[in-house]
């Protein structure tokens, strides 16, 4: 029988039955170290209680209602995300890609209803990602995404970051907002200075430009501060999130000042699940861990721990190894040889990461690991590249895997001394 699902995803033959903390577990009890986070996205790890707790406390009691009525944790939690960042309001919806989308459609409208709406054009930048909808892979501008899928839509040009003569060429009577990511995740781990943020503002003001900034990957917490842009010291006009904010569950949520904003009036955009009781649970839930100031220290921590393990292993290993790349718990190895071949040899050391393009193996754990699970993780990486420089592609396991203690079939339950931090 052929498999019934859509072939669109390269999936490896291996699959999980549980996750506490930062380790993922198959039905036979093998352990997983996860350095990937499912793309970044458990952002305090699997099975953090406090968030199963929220989670069951609301599934409970009520999943869905649309947004015809008042959902009061909504409320909350944009209350809570406003009085932490920039914003003024927010737009919750269900994934990344629906957030940009929003965030697109809120710049086209702050124009037209001031009286230009000629200006619909979103200049975006040479290695981003902004999602798989049609006018977001027109955003991303990747001919990999745009192959077979008609023309392009219309209302993105794209330009190299860095280049600003092609940058003030891009700018027309036309253009509405400038798009980019702080730290370029699937481009390649790509960091956006702080300088080069700030000169980008300064284009927008001096244009009437809105900056739109698409943290999807790098916020709630994931570079030591709630928002990458904050080491600018940049306040943006409209800022995406997904991934992180809901620990897991599927959520997205486009922020914004008033005046970003003005054009949104009721009608102009919606959605049928974006900002239900459950998603608002899990997002209010998350953001109880990571506004924790002492949390966000922790983060910068072990942040730090990750960055000083890749500089050694870049230092030790750099016949095999160009550089490394991003900042916090967002970081990752530039290879010179293939990257999806190298997370192979990672994965058979038990060490999960994610390819990006530019040849970078990238590492997101989540942002409740442990010192000693860090520590493992650079051992791992360092026998993975012995490998590599050995030429072994398909190496066989030196050492048995680990099984947990308690592995029952039903259930899947997970080990009795599996220790998570608050």
């Amino acid at each position: 029988m052929s498999d019934p699902l859509l072939q669109v995803f390269k999936r490896i033959d291996l699959s999980f039955a549980f996750g506490k903390g930062s380790w993922l577990y198959t039905q036979d009890g093998v352990r997983y170290l996860d350095f990937a986070s499912g793309i970044a996205v458990n952002s305090l790890g699997h099975s953090h209680p406090h968030l199963v707790k929220a989670v069951k406390a609301q599934l409970g009691k009520l999943w869905h209602t649309s947004n015809l009525v008042r959902i009061p944790e909504g409320e909350r939690l944009a209350k809570r995300l406003a009085d932490a960042s920039f914003a003024d309001v927010a737009f919750f919806a269900n994934s990344g890609g629906e957030a940009n989308e929003a965030a697109v459609k809120m710049a086209r409208r702050f124009h037209s209803a001031a009286g230009s709406p000629e200006r619909y054009r979103i200049i975006t930048f040479a290695g981003a990602f902004h999602g798989r909808s049609l006018a977001m892979i027109s955003a991303t501008g990747y001919e990999p995404y745009l192959d077979g899928f008609g023309p392009p839509v219309d209302g993105f040009d794209q330009v190299s970051l860095e280049d600003w003569s092609a940058l003030d060429r891009a700018i027309t009577s036309q253009t509405a907002a400038i798009m980019l990511e702080p730290i370029q995740g699937e481009g390649g781990l790509r960091h956006v200075a702080p300088e080069t943020l700030r000169r980008l503002r300064a284009l927008c003001d001096a244009h009437g430009l809105l900056l739109i900034l698409d943290e999807i990957q790098t916020g709630v917490g994931r570079t030591g501060k709630f928002f990458a842009h904050e080491w600018s010291d940049v306040e943006p006009d409209i800022v995406t999130v997904a991934k992180g904010i809901g620990g897991g569950f599927p959520m997205g949520v486009c922020l914004a000042t008033h005046r970003a904003a003005s054009g949104m009036a009721a009608g102009t955009h919606g959605t049928t699940f974006g900002g239900n009781p459950l998603a608002m649970s899990a997002g209010n839930a998350v953001l109880d861990i990571v506004l924790d100031r002492t949390f966000l220290d922790r983060v910068l921590t072990m942040g730090q721990m990750l960055s000083e393990g890749l500089h050694r292993i870049a230092r030790n290993y750099d016949d095999v190894v160009a550089g490394v790349r991003g900042m916090g718990l967002l970081q990752g190895l530039q290879m010179r040889t293939n990257a999806a071949a190298f997370v192979d040899l990672l994965r058979s050391q038990h060490l999960l990461a994610v390819p990006a393009r530019d040849n970078v193996v990238r590492f997101a754990p989540p942002l409740t690991v442990l010192p000693g699970e860090i520590t493992q993780a650079m051992r791992r990486i360092e026998i993975a590249a012995n490998l590599l420089r050995d030429g072994k592609r398909h190496p066989p396991r030196k050492r048995p895997a680990r099984k947990s203690p308690v592995m029952p079939r039903e259930g899947c339950a997970p080990p009795a001394n599996a220790e998570l931090p608050a």
